[in-house]
């Protein structure tokens, strides 16, 4: 089983350092939720294991698979395995959803050996429909250009199903429930408890609970000033749901060096 492992992880932007020694291990097979303010480091964790060019790595190592992930490019990261789902996710218009799956999906084969051809049409198409199918998807939505027109619910739903082509085993989803109604949450969640699984280790980053009462977490953590100071259960999310975050300031602002 694969693992992802996070040492006293230090980065920031424009000399502004936001993460100030984060410690996270995720598992294959575990669902993680990462929660805590605004501000307090959430999305850059996410963006810095991905490689965003923008961020600093200043001290910190992040090992997957033997290899220490912040030495590699973005394509090796996911390559290796590892799968962001944006906050945000950007439209690409002309590009249909299965011109663009199919692109990663070969870019990925292509990574583990450069010899690869690609997948053969037939063989793709059948894949995207079953993995459709798995996520109850209508098949038209393929054709569609990425995200172009797409609702919230919409975006996040052709994230998933990225992920579900991609077949990752460690995937960051950031703050997916943004933006969501509770009707379109359902529809995600239900996404991704349909790809959970002993081969996919996850790490849900949210500000809110209620993500969690779809995707019950195995273990939550709560990030403040750039480290995560609190461990736990799902329980430790029902505290935040009944206590917010002011407890955690009192206890840990500042957070000693």
């Amino acid at each position: 089983m694969s693992e992802i492992v996070i040492s006293n992880l230090h980065a920031g932007i424009d000399g502004n350092e936001i993460l100030k020694g984060v410690d996270l291990t995720v598992n294959q097979g575990e669902v993680h939720a990462l929660m805590g303010p605004n501000g307090t480091g959430k999305s850059t964790l996410a963006y810095v294991l991905m490689g965003h060019p923008k961020y600093e790595v200043s001290k910190g190592e992040v090992f997957f698979k033997g290899a220490n992930v912040l030495d590699l490019e973005p394509d090796e990261r996911s390559r290796l395995g590892l799968f962001l789902a944006f906050q945000y996710p950007v439209a690409i218009p002309g590009v249909s959803v299965a011109n663009f799956l199919r692109t990663a999906v070969n870019a990925r084969r292509k990574g583990d050996n450069p010899e690869d051809k690609g997948i053969p049409i037939p063989e793709f198409r059948n894949m995207l429909k079953a993995k459709m199918d798995l996520l109850k998807m209508d098949h038209a939505f393929a054709g569609r250009y990425l995200n172009e027109g797409f609702s919230g619910g919409e975006k996040k739903r052709a994230e998933i199903l990225q992920m579900a082509a991609l077949q990752p085993e460690i995937a960051i989803l950031d703050e997916t429930d943004s933006g969501l109604d509770i009707d379109a949450l359902r529809i995600v969640s239900d996404g991704v408890n349909a790809l959970r699984g002993e081969d996919l280790g996850v790490l849900v980053i949210t500000h809110y609970q209620r993500i969690l009462n779809y995707i019950k977490p195995d273990y939550v953590h709560i990030m403040l000033d750039g480290r995560i100071v609190e461990s736990g259960g799902p329980e430790l999310a029902l505290t935040l749901e009944e206590q917010g975050y002011e407890w955690l300031r009192e206890k840990y602002n500042p957070v000693s060096a």
